[in-house]
């Protein structure tokens, strides 16, 4: 039992402390209070230098940004630029490619009136072949002038090299086939043959007067002879005229008149006209009739011992023995296959 501490008074807790122990109770608080006023200074301090430091770096990046954004705006404005100016250019193109096209299409058409002309004077080409073939075969009966015709109608449809002349050229080499199988028959050279006995019938001798011909001849030596034999061959000529002797003791021999030369002539020059142009219109009686009368007249009245007309005779004989009556075909088939292509013409 303790009755002293029971009666003795409380002690309170927040009652003073003697003034001998209150310093050194509150050295740490002090202390404490420093501290953390000093790590309160040191972690402002840091963060403003923090602060500093992102503001620094915000404002670069801001720099930065703003310079990249400069020259972004600046690259945009010259690929803008450039975008204007290919848009300028494909306009430009676009103007000459429309005028190309324009030009193209008035070449095209061009073109094909030149191609649709040409072909149209082929066309008449061919038919001016294909008639004056037609011609020739009828008029003329001449059969390789045709035939020259056909063939260069033939040519001038093969330059064209168009499937819808393939008609008219198989109507063409049936024709071409038909002609070049008839028997040939020289109309040109039997002609020229007649031509040149008719142009050498006044150079024959006839065998009532002799031969004028050397007289000419035998005229001409006297002129390049001296003046006293020239003198003395005139005198011998005259003399000699006088007096002439001849016979025509044979049957054959025909006297003939003074003067009768140049018609005998002139009949034996009708003689053969006709028979020339017998052998145009290819009348085989008319011309075997009239070169056996030309044959008659020259035995009968002229020199049978002269070359030139035993030449002509000889001439007349072959040639009457000649056959120039050929059946000549007709050109129907070419003719026909042209009327037919020249209405599709005119249609297309």
């Amino acid at each position: 039992m303790m009755p002293d501490n029971e009666n003795s008074p409380p002690t309170n807790p927040d009652a003073d402390p003697q003034p001998g122990a209150r310093p050194s109770r509150q050295a740490p608080w002090i202390a404490i209070a420093i501290a953390a006023l000093a790590l309160a200074g040191w972690q402002w301090f840091e963060t403003r230098q923090k602060l500093i430091d992102t503001q620094q770096e915000v404002s670069r990046k801001l720099a930065e940004f703003d310079t990249g954004n400069k020259e972004e705006r600046g690259a945009r404005k010259q690929t803008s630029e450039q975008i204007e100016a290919l848009q300028a250019r494909l306009g430009a193109l676009d103007g000459k490619l429309a005028e190309f096209q324009g030009q193209s299409a008035t070449l095209q058409t061009l073109y094909q009136d030149i191609a649709r002309s040409r072909e149209e004077v082929t066309l008449l080409e061919v038919e001016q072949a294909i008639t004056l073939a037609g011609q020739q075969l009828q008029l003329a009966g001449n059969v390789p002038v045709a035939v020259l015709a056909l063939q260069t109608a033939d040519a001038r449809l093969a330059r064209l090299d168009r499937p819808a002349y393939l008609p008219l050229r198989k109507a063409l080499a049936k024709d071409l086939g038909r002609l070049t199988a008839l028997p040939f028959v020289d109309m040109p050279g039997i002609s020229l043959r007649l031509e040149q006995i008719v142009v050498g019938v006044d150079k024959l001798p006839l065998k009532s007067y002799g031969r004028p011909a050397e007289k000419a001849e035998n005229k001409k030596t006297a002129d390049a002879s001296p003046w006293w034999q020239r003198t003395g061959d005139e005198i011998w000529q005259e003399l000699k005229g006088l007096v002439r002797i001849q016979r025509f003791d044979r049957d054959d021999s025909a006297l003939l008149a003074p003067g009768q030369g140049y018609f005998l002539q002139e009949n034996l020059k009708l003689r053969l006209l006709n028979a020339r142009l017998a052998l145009f219109a290819r009348d085989q009686w008319t011309f075997r009739n009239e070169l056996k009368v030309a044959q008659d007249m020259l035995a009968r009245h002229f020199d049978a011992n002269d070359k030139a007309v035993l030449a002509a005779k000889a001439t007349l004989r072959q040639m009457t023995a000649t056959e120039i009556n050929v059946e000549l075909p007709n050109l129907n088939d070419s003719q026909s296959a042209l009327r037919t292509i020249r209405p599709a013409k005119e249609k297309r």
